[in-house]
């Protein structure tokens, strides 16, 4: 199933968006090209969540207060992680879903309050995958999280919305409608295929690299409570 819009009207150009979108397209580029030069499992260990090395700093820092400043160096790969993918299959899936349920989601927050909202959205279910796995020691990268609490809080506020799609059926592709809640289940079942088309990340050259079910999980709920929140 390939989401195309909603039918859900918006007022307001969704700029936000566009330049999430945008910079996340500009970022993966910029992998590839380090992927040439063999650069990029460098930049993938510098920059991703570690879960391992996040929580060993915290460990040194409760010995040592000096250390707390490596803990704050450590927290910066949490926003700059979301901007780093692993596949081509991970950043096409996870930029259509934003497309297509962020921009109405922006045009109720308004510009400012979206941003802030898919960005903590991101920290926060990267920061439940360091709890849930806190020996991990690959990098969580991709916006996998952030686009997890976008879908949360767009359920939450359109239950009863209607998607235009695309059911591709082999060679044949099937426009439908179909309820808003159908993505839900869609969203984890794509998280599977995510490996396709991988970039050759070293040391394994495996795509290991996104952010695992609790953590989408928690993108969800975090997104639909948010959501609550500001409808009251």
């Amino acid at each position: 199933m390939i989401p195309i819009s909603d039918n859900v009207r918006t007022r307001h150009r969704p700029i936000m968006n566009y330049w999430l979108i945008g910079i996340n397209i500009a970022v993966f580029f910029w992998e590839i090209q380090l992927e040439l030069g063999n650069k990029l499992g460098e930049v993938i260990y510098s920059w991703g969540v570690i879960p391992a090395q996040i929580t060993g700093a915290i460990a040194n820092a409760i010995a040592n207060p000096a250390a707390w400043v490596v803990v704050c160096l450590r927290l910066i790969a949490l926003p700059v992680g979301m901007f780093l993918h692993g596949s081509f299959s991970q950043i096409l899936g996870n930029l259509l879903f934003l497309w297509v349920f962020g921009k109405t989601l922006e045009n109720i927050l308004g510009h400012g309050k979206y941003l802030g909202f898919y960005l903590l959205s991101g920290i926060w279910t990267a920061l439940v995958q360091i709890v849930a796995e806190p020996s991990l020691s690959v990098p969580l990268i991709g916006a996998n999280g952030a686009i997890a609490s976008v879908l949360g809080a767009y359920m939450m506020k359109f239950p009863k919305a209607k998607i235009d799609s695309v059911i591709p059926l082999i060679i044949i592709y099937i426009p439908a409608k179909l309820p808003a809640f159908v993505y839900l289940f869609w969203w984890f079942i794509q998280q599977l295929f995510y490996s396709i088309g991988s970039l050759n990340i070293p040391p394994s050259g495996v795509n290991q690299f996104s952010i695992g079910y609790w953590a989408q999980a928690a993108g969800l709920i975090i997104g639909a409570v948010v959501m609550k929140l500001q409808r009251r």
